[in-house]
């Protein structure tokens, strides 16, 4: 395509985009990258040449996300934001500069995440030691350490560290789109590196979680924590595993990544320095950890409120 030309639909800019990013970001990225153009933003605008996108046309698409196919407010927004992204790549490959339309991003409400009760999280832990084997003794390790669900799965023995009592995570587990229609399935499992790109983290043990892992290594570095052996169990197998553990504790609206939150918040509750939370959580930003991972407790509220000055307001009329 020479510089002059600019006769080329939407469809044709999205397909540039997401090739220029093949190689820079992670496979788990691209396949979502992929999903939100095939499915979305392909079908409602690709037709179209993007110097002649209108924001009615924006509103539009928006509209149809969020109430004809009722997605979620992040959802939609994340799909607006690749939109934008298309459309400002495209307009540096146009002759003449042309008006990129504003996205009309929908409010994303804010949701308290469930956290466990203090009650919760010791009937939880007296669950998970009771005939414990190496999938409850992962969730315990979770527990106390608030690595994400892939994460857990893709931990092996090797990343255990008995000696300097740490616990490195390099990896996670995911099942991911197969592009190779010639293998059995839709999907594959894929182990990859940890979200942000990050090589890994160092998250240091708990002395009672030390204790166990000494219980239950199995003396083979590549057997991965969750099962014992060399064969792991994936992310879908482990969210059913732990439905079934929280059914039996009777605690309701729990599921794994309750576990994140909680531990997040223990640690806040704690004293807790934010920054080495945040490097233990492997967050990007402190940000991230204070707004998405950390909710007081009740009783930490008022502990804090007993904190400021015990003014006797009637004493002042």
């Amino acid at each position: 395509m020479t510089k002059g030309e600019n006769n080329y639909k939407l469809d044709y800019y999205c397909d540039r985009w997401l090739l220029q990013r093949r190689n820079r970001i992670k496979e788990g990225t691209y396949f979502k990258y992929e999903n939100m153009l095939e499915k979305h933003i392909k079908p409602c605008l690709g037709d179209l040449f993007p110097q002649n996108i209108r924001m009615e046309q924006v509103i539009e698409f928006e509209q149809v996300l969020s109430r004809e196919k009722r997605l979620a407010p992040k959802t939609v927004r994340d799909i607006l934001v690749v939109l934008k992204s298309v459309l400002s790549s495209a307009q540096k490959e146009m002759p003449l500069r042309y008006y990129i339309p504003e996205m009309p991003y929908p409010r994303e409400e804010k949701k308290e995440m469930r956290v466990l009760t203090q009650r919760e999280f010791e009937i939880l832990i007296s669950f998970l030691l009771e005939g414990q084997d190496p999938c409850k003794f992962g969730v315990l390790m979770v527990l106390f350490s608030g690595m994400r669900i892939g994460e857990i799965c893709a931990l092996q023995w090797k990343n255990v560290n008995l000696v300097d009592r740490t616990i490195k995570v390099e990896a996670t587990m995911q099942r991911l789109k197969n592009k190779d229609e010639s293998l059995k399935g839709k999907t594959r499992i894929y182990i990859g590196t940890q979200k942000n790109g990050n090589p890994s983290r160092i998250i240091p043990m708990t002395d009672s979680i030390y204790e166990l892992c000494l219980r239950m290594d199995p003396k083979n570095k590549n057997a991965y924590v969750l099962t014992g052996t060399e064969h792991y169990i994936e992310p879908r197998a482990l969210q059913h595993r732990m439905k079934r553990y929280a059914e039996q504790c009777n605690l309701e609206g729990v599921h794994f990544h309750t576990l994140r939150h909680t531990f997040a918040t223990r640690c806040v509750e704690a004293g807790f320095e934010i920054k080495s939370l945040s490097e233990i959580l492997g967050h990007s930003s402190t940000t991230i950890t204070l707004d998405r991972y950390v909710h007081s407790s009740m009783e930490l509220k008022r502990i804090n409120m007993s904190k400021l000055m015990d003014i006797d307001l009637f004493s002042k009329k």
